[in-house]
């Protein structure tokens, strides 16, 4: 059966803003796994893992939708892996060295770089609504992470996985932006395909220099980020296909919430006042975000 809407492969055929949600959430269970791999597997292996999975996933998708896997606009669909794999490298080094509430705040800074990259870029309109929105989740992002200027004492963070995390999230809008760029020509599936099909040679000889060989239980969890990202991908990139990429990106400021949660249940990482806050305000910037399109055109 062909199929020209890629969420109709989801069991509810969810529109642009739900997809964004559920995308947000399969990326936060993709950072449980990473954490709980513990650092003991170089970060290039689980990209590997990681691409390993999603290629026959994506594969098997493009099949079901009787799709070709090439695309239209190759070129383009290649930097988007290139900068999608290394977005995805500092994403993984920055959650096996910080907490997973710290560096998926961290990595929330993308939204910012997203809207400026998608105005200068894309041409795309800011709403009052859609930049209101950004605002109190960035305020909700430094409230989260409580940096030293903010606190009054020093951060315990380690500097370097910090400045990892904030060129991921510059990298993660770069990907995200050049998403929006293909969505005109290409179906949101080939452009999730070419993530792994970049991923995986770019992975190889890092892995072949470094071999570490997991072990059951490691091996369980690597399935588990391949699987979670893939999901979070196909949701992500379908969300990006039907909505502009600020919009997109203001709502998934949810996954700073789901990794709060995550954090406090599985690895024991305390939720301060601020914390609370700042979570309070990223679940408000979501919430607005979500308002229909006819009453942010009336803003």
């Amino acid at each position: 059966m062909k199929l020209s809407n890629p969420l109709a492969l989801l069991p509810n055929k969810l529109p642009g803003p739900q997809a964004m949600v559920l995308s947000a959430l399969s990326f936060s269970l993709m950072g449980v796994c990473v954490k709980q791999l513990g650092g003991l597997i170089p970060v290039a292996e689980v990209v590997l893992a990681r691409a390993m999975v999603s290629l026959v996933l994506s594969w098997w998708l493009l099949k079901r939708a009787g799709l070709k896997p090439w695309g239209e606009r190759k070129g383009m669909l290649v930097l988007r892996g290139v900068i999608g794999t290394l977005a995805l490298y500092c994403v993984y080094a920055a959650l096996a060295e910080l907490p997973l509430a710290s560096a998926t705040v961290f990595q929330y800074l993308y939204p910012t770089f997203t809207a400026a990259l998608a105005w200068g870029a894309l041409g795309e309109a800011l709403g009052k609504r859609i930049v209101a929105a950004m605002g109190l989740g960035w305020l909700g992002v430094l409230l989260v992470a409580q940096p030293s200027w903010l606190t009054g004492h020093g951060s315990p963070l380690p500097g370097l996985a910090v400045v990892i995390a904030i060129t991921g999230a510059l990298l993660t809008a770069l990907a995200y932006v050049t998403v929006r760029t293909l969505a005109d020509s290409e179906h949101p599936l080939v452009i999730v395909f070419y993530f792994p099909l970049v991923a995986l040679p770019m992975s190889l000889p890092w892995v072949l220099a470094h071999p570490v060989l997991p072990g059951p239980s490691q091996l369980a969890w690597l399935v588990g980020v391949g699987i979670f990202t893939q999901l979070g991908q196909v949701w992500l990139t379908g969300a990006l296909s039907q909505m502009p990429a600020a919009r997109a990106t203001a709502i998934s400021y949810v996954q700073v919430l789901f990794a709060a949660g995550w954090g406090a249940l599985l690895f024991s990482e305390g939720l301060d006042g601020l914390t609370l806050l700042g979570a309070l305000l990223v679940l408000g910037a979501t919430l607005l975000s979500l308002k229909p399109q006819a009453a942010q055109a009336a803003t």
